[in-house]
């Protein structure tokens, strides 16, 4: 196992190198100010015998998890996904492979959280990834918002039952702002990355004997000639066990993902009624990257299935352009317009929309609206239930100089989804969501009515008797008419009617 842990902090939240000590296998300092990074690198016999299995018979699977509790981002961690549980998977090609892993994945899935999976083939919805080759083939979703499980899950067979240190280290994992699993038949590795946004982080770090750790303290440095798709940055790196005192290091890197310094907020307007319009208010018109450059603003919405977006609504481009709206750039198939929430199978699905943004000269803010529906929900003890639907992912997509190329760094994040989107010269530049006055989650949702099951028991009596006394209305008039009418009789026709014809 290899083990990375990168501090990356702002230039006047620096602490003086001196205060560093290094320690045989520990260092340990004064607390900073910044983002944390753990990324952990394991081989597949250091897995759990059931998630080897699992990965033997999978061609790509990555799982991201994204808190919904705001957090701030800096450095080349900027990338965005709406809060909750996301998984991206590719099966391999072998029928038989695919029945094995669509049974193993489902049963990883329910062990994370509150996760309604059967079957891949049933439960995930699939991705284009004929478009661009980087898209893995299905994709999953859940509001799960607690890591607990998945914790108590690695705690059973990372930890010894006596090991209350190793269960504290794993604990600090509930509050990450993120988590990544990564794993791919290519680099057959599995990468375990949990971030924390910026906020006061103690420095102490210790590396087991049988684990290299590689400790890194960076702020942002912008060296000449920098291009605008990398970041620099400075520092010091320490390999515990190898180095006596912590080495400066200067370096650039590539990222598809940056910042955009400027934020948004997301809520639905009232009354939501069945038909809700989720209102996106952007901080900012103006593109992050200069005039010559082709840059677009997209959200991208990951609904559950109690929610959707009508595809045939949003191809209107009178109706798209009233709602501050360009263009419907991507919508998972299929999506059932008339099925209720409790009959449906797949999570739900993902929208990609491109927002239309007011040409001035000035800095200001704008609203866009997106208009979605709501579906029947299963019948319950009160007239109504709530819904809740995660803040979108909004960033604006931009186009890099001919020729710019993206090889592996050492903070690559790849598969979001979105990015599959996109060609591979896109940089994202990513809009830091906002929570809602009184709010601190990254949220939202209403109200929506239902069958009330207390009330269901008069509603059918009273059904039964309207539908029965409108039969017998029916049958009663048709019983006249034959009465008056004698239809169904033979009548004997006169003779002077026979002459007549």
């Amino acid at each position: 196992m290899r083990q990375r842990t990168t501090f990356f902090h702002r230039n006047e939240d620096a602490i003086d190198p001196a205060s560093l000590q290094v320690s045989g296998r520990t260092l340990s300092g004064p607390s900073i100010k910044a983002v944390r990074e753990d990324r952990f690198t394991l081989g597949l016999d250091e897995l759990p015998a059931e998630l080897q299995e699992l990965l033997r018979l999978s061609q790509e699977l990555y799982i991201r998890w994204a808190s919904p509790v705001p957090y701030q981002a800096i450095g080349p961690w900027s990338s965005r996904l709406s809060p909750g549980l996301h998984v991206f998977y590719t099966p391999q090609a072998d029928a038989k492979a695919n029945v094995a892993s669509d049974h193993e994945l489902c049963l990883l899935l329910r062990r994370l959280g509150s996760v309604e999976c059967s079957t891949p083939h049933k439960s995930f919805s699939r991705l284009p990834n004929d478009r661009f080759s980087h898209s893995t083939a299905l994709e999953y979703y859940q509001p799960v918002y607690d890591l607990s499980n998945f914790v108590e899950y690695v705690v059973q067979y990372a930890c010894a039952p006596s090991d209350a240190e190793c269960k504290t280290r794993f604990d600090a994992v509930k509050q990450a702002s993120s988590l990544d699993f990564s794993y791919d038949t290519i680099s057959h590795v599995v990468k375990v990355t949990s971030l924390w946004g910026r906020q006061h982080q103690p420095l102490s770090i210790s590396a087991p004997a049988s684990h290299r750790v590689e400790v890194g303290l960076l702020t942002p440095n912008e060296p000449p000639h920098l291009e605008q798709h990398e970041i620099g940055v400075t520092g010091l790196l320490t390999v515990l066990g190898e180095d006596s005192k912590p080495a400066p290091t200067m370096f650039t890197f590539p990222s598809r993902h940056k910042q955009a310094n400027t934020g948004f907020s997301s809520t639905f307007l009232t009354p939501t009624g069945l038909h809700p319009t989720m209102q996106l208010h952007i901080d900012s018109n103006q593109p992050p990257m200069e005039e010559d450059s082709y840059c677009a603003l997209h959200a991208l919405l990951t609904l559950p299935r109690t929610i959707f977006a009508d595809k045939y609504q949003l191809e209107d481009t009178l109706f798209l352009a009233s709602k501050n709206l360009t263009a419907l750039q991507y919508i998972s198939q299929p999506v059932d317009l008339e099925a209720p929430d409790y009959v449906m199978d797949i999570w739900g699905s993902s929208v990609l929309l491109e927002l239309s943004t007011p040409v001035t000269e000035s800095k200001e803010g704008f609203t866009a609206e997106i208009p979605l529906h709501l579906r029947y929900q299963s019948p319950q003890h009160g007239s109504e239930s709530t819904f809740e639907v995660p803040y979108p992912a909004v960033f604006w997509a931009c186009a890099a100089e001919e020729g710019t190329k993206f090889p592996s760094s050492p903070f690559d994040r790849i598969n979001l989804g979105y990015d599959g989107l996109f060609g591979p010269r896109t940089l994202f530049w990513h809009l830091d969501p906002v929570a809602k006055s009184g709010s601190d989650q990254l949220v939202i949702g209403g109200k929506v009515p239902v069958l009330d099951l207390d009330k269901s028991r008069s509603i059918n009596t009273v059904t039964s008797i309207v539908v029965v006394v409108g039969f017998a209305w029916v049958v009663y008039r048709l019983l006249m008419v034959y009465l008056r009418t004698g239809y169904g009789v033979a009548q004997p026709v006169k003779a002077a009617e026979k002459k007549q014809q």
